[in-house]
């Protein structure tokens, strides 16, 4: 349509993750193949002209910056006919809290946070000594280097002969014997003392089977 012009709205978020709506106007101009375009951010706006030269699509670069950001409008034609346009991608988010956390196999740990966003915050690194035996124990699962066990070669979990990680697994070494012993007792307990409770409920049944004999 050469008359009416077309305004496309989109929000963008700042480094902040404050919302910022962006607004753009496509108008046709004074002259045949040309248009005006007007992008509004924030408080801001900008306004540019440009030409198809007959060609129906639009120059490159055709770029309006507005408020430090770019707009570009070089992919547009305008070939006659009925035209949509719209936002095809937003990358953008606001801002989010973290809300949980989950650690790969290459010891990447990734924040999951309440905007849907997922960010790689730290990576647990491994290492590996010539001759792990010489390790030097020295209690709650830590050992310390030695001459006898060489200087530790740290890397990335997966590579260069290291072990890849595995989240949400306890290893035996890591283990409380006395916990874990208390917790079972406590289990065979709990099933001793539902079996007793049945058990008791079978005899009250059978006893009013026979009081009605």
């Amino acid at each position: 349509n050469t008359t009416t012009p077309i305004t496309l709205s989109v929000d963008t978020y700042d480094a902040l993750g404050n919302r910022i709506p962006l607004t753009v106007e496509i108008a046709p101009g004074a002259n045949p193949d040309e248009w005006q375009v007007t992008a509004t951010l924030g408080g801001a706006t900008a306004t540019a002209t440009f030409t198809t030269g007959g060609t129906g699509v639009f120059p490159n670069p055709a770029t309006v910056t507005v408020g430090g950001v770019d707009v570009d409008l070089s992919a547009l034609t305008a070939y006659a006919g009925e035209k949509t346009v719209k936002v095809e991608d937003q990358n953008g988010s606001p801002a989010g809290t973290l809300q949980a956390y989950t650690i790969g196999p290459d010891g990447s740990v990734v924040g999951v946070f309440s905007n849907g966003q997922r960010q790689v915050l730290a990576q647990i690194a491994l290492a590996n000594f010539t001759n792990p035996e010489g390790l030097e124990k020295v209690g709650d699962s830590t050992y310390r280097p030695t001459l006898n066990s060489g200087l530790p070669q740290i890397g990335v979990p997966g590579t260069a002969g290291l072990g890849s990680l595995q989240s949400h697994t306890l290893e035996m070494s890591n283990v409380d014997l006395a916990a874990e012993f208390t917790n079972l007792v406590i289990a065979q307990r709990g099933f001793q003392a539902n079996s007793r409770v049945i058990t008791t409920s079978d005899e009250l049944l059978h006893d009013l089977v026979n009081l009605k004999r």
